[in-house]
């Protein structure tokens, strides 16, 4: 059988309220006694289910989703899974709120990371922006106990205790070979299009593109990248741009926001036979790949993110390991051939059709 309490308070020669206050690190206890308790636990090679405690307890974690504003469908997306996991709350004993500050804004992300924090709740997720005055918002959260973990984009630079997302590096090599099979042999340049370069997840899948792509035999140009802010409007625009100045382009990767815009710009006048693989399954990606405007969609599940965030902030809080293979984010390749079912109120794309 497992030890339990009675059988250390018996061992150490105490009552099981002074055996509660040295598993629970209260004060009251002797050094001399307090010794006496951690040698029982040790001899004993009890192991504490702090879960079960904290349900006993009826403990309840308060937790603070911090993600960028605008018109970007997958973090409207994300926010709709925050807001159903918040109606989920009751049963994981979470409380969550957001805060939304405007997209690569690094202050605004400070000051809401502060304000987060000033309010000791059982942990902060948080969308990076990779400045170093985030990093050191990042730091005194930690500094004052308050677990953090960064949501989609890293920030490794900061004492953050956990990444949750996709491997980004891992994503753009994906892209990178999907565009190299596509083109094969065909000449041409090919442009990247990114929300803002000042996020790690953008950066990264540039790094694993670009590499991919220098493995194919065929040499071919990547142009500079295009950064859209994440707004639709600016995306068409520099599409347009781009094609005027390129009408020999061959391929265009997105990797970020603004598909919405990409894809008007490809349905109005794009080079013939141009290639284009995107991020993130909303309805405009699915769209478009059914009418075979762009060839592949890699993504990410968002709601999978939100409830692994979730457990490992309730992990952190509890000091008990993080199970990495459960929080592993796979990432999905989608052609116009495997597109999984539309479903009814999908919340991705109401969203998206909302805005």
């Amino acid at each position: 059988m497992r030890p339990t309490v009675h059988d250390i308070a018996a061992s150490a020669g105490v009552s099981l309220a002074t055996v509660d206050r040295v598993l629970n690190h209260r004060p009251g206890v002797r050094g001399v006694t307090r010794a006496k308790v951690e040698a029982a636990i040790e001899t004993l090679g009890y192991v504490r289910d702090v879960a079960a405690a904290n349900l006993a307890k009826g403990r309840v974690y308060p937790l603070v989703f911090i993600v960028p504003a605008g018109d970007n469908p997958f973090m409207r997306g994300l926010e709709a899974e925050i807001l159903v996991a918040g109606r989920r709350s009751p049963a994981d004993r979470a409380q969550i709120s957001i805060l939304t500050v405007p997209a690569f804004d690094p202050l605004a992300l400070v000051e809401a990371i502060d304000t987060a924090a000033a309010d000791q709740p059982a942990g902060i997720a948080v969308v990076a922006v990779d400045a170093p005055e985030v990093a050191a918002a990042i730091d005194r959260a930690r500094t004052t106990g308050v677990p953090v973990v960064t949501l989609v984009s890293d920030l490794a630079a900061s004492g953050r205790d956990h990444f949750v997302g996709i491997d980004n590096v891992a994503a753009g090599r994906t892209a990178g070979s999907l565009m190299g099979r596509f083109l094969g042999s065909r000449p041409g340049p090919v442009a990247v299009l990114a929300g803002s370069m000042l996020v790690r997840d953008h950066r990264e899948r540039l790094e694993g593109f670009t590499a991919a792509m220098a493995e194919h035999s065929e040499v071919r140009v990547i142009l500079d990248v295009l950064e859209g802010q994440d707004d639709p409007m600016l995306a068409e625009e520099l599409v347009a741009m781009c094609f005027n100045a390129h009408p020999d382009l061959a391929g265009i990767y997105s990797l970020g926001a603004g598909n919405r815009g990409l894809v008007t710009a490809i349905s109005a006048r794009a080079p013939k036979g141009l290639r284009v693989i995107a991020h993130d399954l909303t309805s405009h990606t699915r769209s478009a790949l059914k009418a075979g405007l762009i060839d592949a969609v890699l993504h990410q599940d968002a709601g999978h993110e939100v409830r692994s965030a979730i457990r490992v902030l309730k992990a952190k809080a509890d000091g008990v390991a993080v199970i990495e293979a459960q929080e592993r984010i796979r990432i999905d390749i989608f052609l116009k051939d495997n597109l999984p079912p539309e479903q009814r109120g999908d919340l991705r794309d109401q969203v998206e059709q909302d805005d």
